[in-house]
C-alpha cells in the first residue's frame, strides 16, 4: 500500500467517484450527497432517483481484512435472520463488500431513528431483551478473523503506541506512563480474576449506535464486533452514580436474562473497561493524526492541556477501579 494511501487515506474518495460507485451497481443517485459523522470510515447519504435513500460506506484502507469486514456483515445477517433488527447492507450479485477504485464499501438502507431515552425503564428492559438476543447469537457461533478485545490489544498495544509517538510531549511522557501503567496492571489482575467467557458482540454498544423510532429501537455499525465479555455491550449504557448504575443494570439485565445468562462476575468488569476504552481512544486519535479529518474535528488534541488531562483522568479511573462492583438490590 503506497505511502500516500496511508498518510491521507481519502484523498482520492471524491463525490464524483462516491456517484460512481454506486452507479456500477445500477443504482441512479441525483447526485446529492450528505456526509454523516463518522471519522473512521467515510459514510454519505446518498439520494436516488426514485425518491429514496441509501447509506454508502467506505472502509478505512488497510484497517480490516476482506474477511474480517465479511465476517461482520455475516453477523448482522445472522441477527436480522432471528428478527433482531440491526441494520443490514445490500447484496448486488450475491455481494454485501463492493470495491470501487480501490475503496472498498457497503451500501445500507437509510433508517433513521433518535438516540435512546435511557432513563426510561421500559426502554431499558427492551434494550436487554435485544441485548440478550444478540449474546445467543453470539454464543452460536466463532469469529476467526475478528479482533478480541484483551488487555493486551486494547491497553498494553495502547501504551506502547504513544510512547513511541511523537504526539506525546517528551516532558509529560514519563508521568503519563505512570499514570497509564498502574491502571493497565489493575485491569489485567481484574479480568483475570473474572476469568470473562467470552462471545460474539456489538463491540461499541454506545447510545449513538441504537436508534430509536416509533416502531422500537434498531442498531448500527457493527464495525467494531468483536470477541469479548457480555459487559462490553451492556457498560456503555450505564450511567450516573453506583447506585443509579446499579439500578439501570438490573433493569438492562431483567430482560437480558429473558434470553441469555448473564456472569454476574463480570459486574467487577465496567471500570476496567471503561480504562480500556479511555486508553485506547487516546492512541485511536494518535493513530489517526495523519488523517486530515481528525485535526480538522478533534483541534484539542495533541496539546500539552490535553495530555495533562489525560494524565489526571487515568489517576481518576485508577481509583474507580478500586472501589467495590456495583450492587444490585
Amino acid at each position: 500500500m503506497s505511502s500516500i494511501l496511508i498518510d491521507t487515506p481519502y484523498a482520492g474518495l471524491t463525490p464524483e467517484l462516491i456517484l460512481q460507485a454506486l452507479e456500477q451497481l445500477d443504482l441512479q443517485p441525483t447526485g446529492a450527497l450528505l456526509a454523516l459523522n463518522s471519522y473512521e470510515n467515510r459514510v454519505y447519504q446518498a439520494a436516488l432517483d426514485d425518491k429514496s435513500f441509501v447509506v454508502v460506506k467506505f472502509y478505512r484502507p488497510g484497517r480490516w481484512s476482506d474477511a474480517a469486514i465479511l465476517e461482520e456483515h455475516g453477523f448482522a445477517y445472522e441477527l436480522a435472520e432471528q428478527e433482531i433488527p440491526v441494520i443490514t447492507p445490500l447484496r448486488f450479485a450475491g455481494k454485501s463488500l463492493l470495491e470501487y477504485a480501490g475503496y472498498r464499501y457497503a451500501v445500507y438502507p437509510l433508517r433513521g431513528g433518535r438516540w435512546p431515552e435511557l432513563d426510561n425503564k421500559e426502554n431499558l428492559q427492551l434494550l436487554g431483551r435485544l441485548l440478550g438476543r444478540i449474546h445467543r447469537v453470539g454464543r452460536s457461533g466463532r469469529f476467526a478473523h475478528r479482533e478480541r478485545l484483551t488487555v493486551e490489544h486494547r491497553g498494553r498495544d495502547a501504551l506502547a503506541y504513544l510512547q513511541q509517538s511523537e504526539l506525546l510531549p517528551n516532558e509529560i511522557k514519563h508521568n503519563f506512563v505512570a499514570a497509564v501503567a498502574p491502571l493497565l496492571d489493575t485491569i489485567e489482575q481484574q479480568f483475570e480474576a473474572v476469568g470473562a467467557n467470552t462471545l460474539r458482540l456489538h463491540g461499541d454498544c454506545h447510545p449513538g449506535n441504537i436508534l430509536w423510532t416509533p416502531d422500537g429501537p434498531h442498531f448500527v455499525d457493527l464495525d467494531d464486533c468483536c470477541t469479548g465479555p457480555a459487559m462490553q455491550d451492556l457498560w456503555m449504557l450505564l450511567s450516573g452514580t453506583q447506585d443509579e448504575m446499579a439500578a439501570q443494570l438490573l433493569t438492562l439485565l431483567e430482560g437480558y436474562e429473558t434470553f441469555s445468562v448473564f456472569d454476574y462476575a463480570e459486574i467487577q468488569l465496567i471500570e476496567a473497561l471503561r480504562g480500556l476504552r479511555l486508553i485506547h481512544y487516546c492512541a485511536w486519535l494518535a493513530r489517526r493524526w495523519h488523517d486530515p479529518a481528525f485535526p480538522h474535528h478533534f483541534p484539542w488534541f495533541n496539546t500539552p492541556r490535553y495530555w495533562e488531562e489525560q494524565i489526571v483522568t487515568f489517576r481518576e479511573q485508577l481509583e474507580r477501579c478500586y472501589l467495590p462492583p456495583i450492587r444490585l438490590h
